[in-house]
């Protein structure tokens, strides 16, 4: 792909001269607005709280889940598309957090859909899905490089979603809150590794940025950040209607918000942005790989004598180092029975000697 070529490209495709390819060209009065959009939805989200802890809880949720389920459909129908299975491992995964966030949301105390359960079920449900969210955020982007097939993540997350719910309901789950004492030593203690395990799924995240374009790269890395906040939060609150229950839920939501705009309005709105990327790079294998061919074809001026060859800066260089330099080959060393016979005739009659006896 020539030069030209990527500007006829980025020009189909919306992209401004000058513009970071993939962008998603939001002018600054559009940001502004979106901003002011979500302010008044997060502002009408803690009124809501304030009226009605059960309300804001119950929205919150269900937002999440949403969004959850938007980014397994968008995963699940173009993982065909995409050369590598990180936004598949994400898709399913974000599926199984999901399902546990909808269990978590209608088992949450004051709902009175699970008799014989109290505010403990809620928090061990909560506990499951953001364990299984930033184990599967340190896990996919070890999927870059990697094609998957659908089925596998699948099982897998349908299974691990199965136990777990099934212990928690079974009892089995260790106790995340106690009625009248609040949050267990195991919950915070939870929560503190969560936290942990997101941060260094960020540094995986930070290690393969290359592969990422620039805005999903940064929309990827803050929902990481904004729910590690979120897990930190968690770990203060001792009413489940209480004030740090609801900012860690508003963080919650910010992050879901950040995976949205990474995932879903990317791939919907600049769809051609990973293909796009992935090509580049393809492209820039095979150039390096077309030089150093290009690099050894053709006339080598060489000396009849000693061997040697001279490059492009009128240098005479071994012929082992410029072979070594210009291509993959690494040489090991020997000697052939010619130049044995030649510089060790000795050993020639050694041999001869051995063989009369």
């Amino acid at each position: 792909m020539t030069l030209g070529s990527r500007q006829t490209a980025a020009t189909r495709y919306g992209s401004a001269p000058g513009q970071h390819p993939g962008s998603f060209g939001v002018t600054g009065k559009r940001f502004w607005m979106g901003a002011a959009a979500g302010t008044l939805l997060l502002a009408g989200l803690v009124l809501a709280g304030l009226y009605s802890y059960l309300l804001f809880h119950t929205a919150a949720e269900l937002f999440s889940v949403v969004v959850a389920a938007c980014i397994f459909v968008i995963a699940w129908n173009t993982s065909q598309f995409v050369p590598h299975g990180f936004y598949l491992v994400l898709g399913v995964a974000y599926m199984a957090v999901g399902s546990l966030d909808l269990v978590h949301t209608l088992a949450y105390k004051g709902m009175q859909i699970f008799p014989g359960y109290d505010a403990n079920l809620p928090t061990q449900l909560w506990i499951a899905a953001r364990a299984t969210e930033s184990l599967s955020l340190l896990a996919a982007p070890l999927f870059l490089r990697r094609k998957l097939k659908l089925m596998p993540p699948t099982l897998f997350y349908l299974a691990l979603t199965t136990v777990l719910v099934t212990t928690i309901f079974a009892r089995i789950f260790p106790d995340c809150y106690v009625e009248g004492q609040g949050l267990t030593a195991f919950k915070k203690i939870a929560e503190y590794v969560i936290a942990a395990v997101l941060l260094a799924a960020g540094g995986v995240l930070f290690l393969r940025r290359d592969r990422f374009d620039r805005p999903v790269f940064r929309l990827l890395i803050a929902s990481i950040l904004v729910t590690a906040i979120a897990e930190l939060a968690f770990t203060f609150y001792v009413s489940v209607y209480g004030l740090s229950n609801l900012v860690g839920h508003l963080f919650k939501l910010v992050s879901f918000y950040l995976i949205y705009k990474a995932v879903i309005a990317t791939s919907l709105r600049k769809p051609y942005v990973a293909l796009f990327r992935d090509l580049k790079q393809h492209e820039q294998e095979l150039e390096k790989a077309l030089a150093e061919i290009k690099t050894l074809s053709g006339l080598l001026p060489i000396c009849a004598s000693c061997k040697r060859i001279r490059d492009d800066q009128d240098r005479w260089t071994d012929l082992e180092a410029y072979l070594e330099k210009h291509s993959q080959a690494e040489f090991t060393h020997g000697i052939c029975p010619d130049c044995t016979r030649r510089l060790y005739p000795e050993i020639e009659d050694l041999d001869k000697t051995k063989k009369r006896e």
